[in-house]
């Protein structure tokens, strides 16, 4: 078959840089070798999430009598909520499904792979192979987990995040190794269900790519919980001959070893760019990722990259922006779009983490505007000082805004809390329109939210605190 565009992968930015083409007026197919919607859909951010609700609304119950409310009894059921979690799954990439019949986008169930005639070979699940043409093919394949050498993934002790949305039984120990996103929102999502959770990070401080005092502030938090926390150390070893794992720790002051019924192994994803044709057409990639140029065109004319396996931030909001990009500056090309669309600022890019309490953040951290040079003013609003907060039982936390002292520049904020990945949105906007302090000081913020925070942090940097 010949297309116009033909997409690799239907993960946020495949199947948005699909929809998108379809708009424009493009013959599209997308090319999916498991369920539309891809990791994100599937294995990822949406059954996650579902999971991370249940975890959240059996800690309300158990805390009810904290609001005047009494429960007897409460208990959760480990297999009900894995299966809602699946069912949530199931009925976005249904979803997925009707918009590519919506858009009249042809779905080819494959695995994709380039050939040196820029032909696309999509072969089935029994075998077979089409060979499909496209003026344009647009590569977003996505990642996996990365496996560590020294923690093969054998799927039953030591596993990764599909795993761990899957697993035939609760834990009652778990070793996670890795704080990001993945590692801490399973800490905090077995922690809450009753597995003892210790967490192994290789850096200083967990969550490390967050501005330090969100660290502080979620170790704090995890160890109330009774997660263990351990940082500067990582696992050399990890021994499954037994019942369970047990794993060797380096740490500051020596080795020890963990036993746990199973480890995650939550370290990073690896992008999926293997087999798929690169090498056939001499595309460019550098450090496991390809090289593209601020419209996610490669160095072969005609073949095009986003998502996870280009440069920057490996985020679902990430991939979706940068696919209506690509197509857009494609379609503008060939007039069928009025105008280039502007390249993507992934300097205000917000990054959301959605254990309890939530994070969210976007712009400089307090260390990186150091260090970039700027003179800086930091204000940090306590939600224990929210009247909304207090109301809602949700005074954990706190909103950091950081400000350029000489033009009043909005730097970056930093949130944990609850539903502060709701929030930080406002901030992006913020940022992206060039508002100063000034122009937030004169927005009126609705009392009583969780959102005024943002304000009074403000107030707080400008040495004029009304609540604090």
């Amino acid at each position: 078959m010949a297309y116009d565009v033909i997409v690799v992968g239907s993960g946020p930015g495949g199947y948005v840089a699909a929809i998108r083409a379809a708009q424009l007026g493009f013959k599209t197919a997308i090319v999916e070798r498991e369920s539309l919607g891809g990791i994100c859909l599937n294995w990822g951010c949406i059954p996650t999430k579902a999971l991370l609700k249940s975890a959240q609304v059996f800690e309300y119950i158990s805390h009810a009598q904290d609001y005047g409310v009494s429960v007897e009894g409460a208990k959760h059921d480990f297999d009900a909520i894995i299966k809602r979690s699946r069912g949530v799954a199931d009925k976005m990439s249904k979803g997925i499904q009707f918009l590519m019949k919506k858009n009249k986008i042809d779905v080819l169930a494959g695995f994709g792979k380039l050939n040196a005639s820029k032909e696309l070979e999509v072969t089935a699940a029994d075998g077979s192979v089409t060979k499909h043409t496209a003026k344009h093919i647009i590569l977003a394949t996505g990642a996996r987990s990365r496996e560590l050498p020294s923690l093969p993934i054998d799927g039953k002790k030591i596993i990764g995040y599909r795993e761990a949305l899957t697993l035939p039984a609760q834990p009652k120990s778990m070793i996670v190794v890795g704080s990001g996103a993945i590692g801490v929102e399973f800490a905090y999502f077995y922690s809450a269900l009753g597995t003892k959770v210790t967490i192994v990070e290789f850096m200083d401080r967990i969550v490390p790519v967050e501005d330090a005092d969100i660290s502080k502030e979620l170790e704090k938090s995890f160890k109330k919980k009774g997660i263990e926390v351990m940082t500067s150390s990582s696992v050399e070893k990890a021994d499954i001959s037994g019942n369970g794992v047990k794993a060797t720790v380096k740490t500051a002051t020596g080795e020890i070893t963990l036993e746990a019924d199973i480890l995650l192994s939550a370290a990073g994803v690896a992008t999926n760019i293997e087999n798929i044709g690169l090498e056939a057409l001499n595309i460019t990639t550098e450090k496991g990722k390809v090289i593209v140029d601020p419209y996610y065109k490669t160095n072969v004319d005609g073949i095009y990259a986003i998502g996870d396996i280009v440069p920057g931030q490996a985020l679902a909001h990430v991939a979706m922006k940068e696919a209506v990009i690509c197509i857009e500056a494609i379609a503008h090309k060939e007039g069928k779009f009025a105008h280039q669309p502007a390249v993507l600022d992934y300097g205000n890019v917000p990054g959301c983490t959605y254990c309890t309490p939530e994070i969210a953040s976007v712009g400089l951290t307090e260390k990186a505007a150091k260090e970039a040079g700027y003179e800086i003013k930091v204000g940090k609003f306590p939600f224990s000082a929210s009247g909304k907060a207090s109301a809602a039982g949700a005074t954990e936390g706190f909103v950091k805004v950081i400000i350029d002292a000489k033009y009043g520049e909005w730097l970056g904020t930093h949130m944990i809390g609850a539903n502060v990945t709701e929030i930080i949105a406002e901030t992006v906007t913020a940022r992206k329109l060039e508002t100063t302090y000034h122009e937030q000081l004169d927005t009126i913020f609705p009392h009583p939210t969780m959102s005024e925070a943002v304000k009074d942090a403000i107030e707080v940097a400008l040495g004029e605190a009304i609540h604090l």
